[in-house]
């Protein structure tokens, strides 16, 4: 499902499981956390378009969406309380379709609540976690409120430290009890910490099947027993902020994807970039939504994976994981 309807998987092509198109982060990023330039956003994707790319998952949780795309109607800048019954701004999901339009990039939309500290305290302390999950079907199953456009996932939704926290676990156990119902895949925020471990059992405590789960941010975890272990729980490993930048963290993303290609896990892998802030972008000297394709892939090359394995992560694994078909 994407935001201009469902599409055959098949043609679903390179695509990026874990971006931000429209973002507002200015609460931990004053200076770089807010996208909400159109113009802008269809230069960046077009770049990613003639490199190749084809698809792209915007996995831009409820309270990061308000006030974070352009605001002809004066909405920019609104950002009304964070709660349970607020998902996707309706000028966000509207500015995407455009975009996806304008520039003939796919664009799948997630649905969900993000981590502490941005989950409302009130509403996720007194609201039930059926009644939180009723809200992801209807944006799965009906489409976003205010709109006709569906998510196609649940995410990203997670865990803001190295544990789970209360209104965490429940947001947590909304998202899967709404995976259960739909088959939606659900892909969560795991950084820094192996935390991603506690997030799948928890997640499979609720019935969610492991080949439904995308543990997030593997890459800001240095810990390839960590990676291997998820692998073989039969989730996928998200290898997501791959940026330019130093060669080190370069060298260990690369050291990290062979690592399990060759251990037996290639259907497990997932990468993206986690564009997420203006720095990111190639308009202020980053790598952009190409990056991968453009430059990663090579030094993935060079360190042995082949053409037909790059496309495996990059069109097979992604095509199982938004199809339902791993589940």
């Amino acid at each position: 499902m994407t935001a201009t309807g469902a599409v055959d998987g098949a043609r679903l092509g390179t695509t990026l499981m874990h971006e931000h198109v429209f973002i507002n982060l200015l609460r931990e990023y004053r200076g770089t956390g807010l996208i909400q330039d159109l113009p802008l956003m269809r230069s960046e994707l077009d770049r990613y378009r003639e490199a190749g790319g084809v698809t792209l998952v915007d996995v831009t949780s409820a309270e990061l969406t308000w006030g974070a795309s352009p605001d002809p109607g004066g909405v920019y800048g609104a950002r009304p309380p964070a709660s349970a019954e607020h998902t996707r701004a309706p000028d966000n999901v509207a500015a995407l379709h455009e975009l996806s339009v304008a520039t003939g990039v796919r664009i799948v939309l997630g649905t969900g609540h993000y981590r502490d500290p941005y989950l409302a305290y009130d509403d996720f302390d007194r609201k039930s976690v059926d009644a939180i999950s009723e809200l992801l079907v209807r944006d799965l199953v009906e489409g976003f409120a205010g709109t006709r456009i569906r998510a196609g996932l649940i995410g990203e939704v997670g865990s803001d430290q190295w544990f789970i926290s209360a209104r965490e676990e429940r947001n947590l156990r909304a998202s899967a009890r709404a995976s259960r119902r739909t088959n939606a895949v659900i892909s969560t925020h795991a950084a820094r910490w192996p935390v991603g471990r506690r997030q799948l059992d928890l997640l499979l405590e609720e019935g969610v099947s492991p080949g439904r789960v995308i543990i997030g941010h593997c890459d800001t975890v240095n810990i390839p027993e960590y990676h291997l272990d998820l692998a073989r729980s039969g989730c996928y490993v998200q290898f997501d902020t791959i940026r330019p930048g130093a060669e080190f963290a370069l060298n260990t993303r690369v050291s990290h994807i062979v690592s399990l290609i060759r251990a037996g896990f290639i259907d497990s892998i997932l990468l993206s970039h986690d564009v997420c802030g203006r720095d990111h972008l190639h308009a202020y000297g980053g790598g952009g939504f190409d990056y991968i394709s453009r430059h990663f892939t090579k030094r993935l090359a060079q360190a042995g994976v082949d053409a037909g394995e790059l496309d495996h992560i990059l069109i097979e694994n992604p095509r199982r994981a938004l199809s339902g078909e791993a589940g």
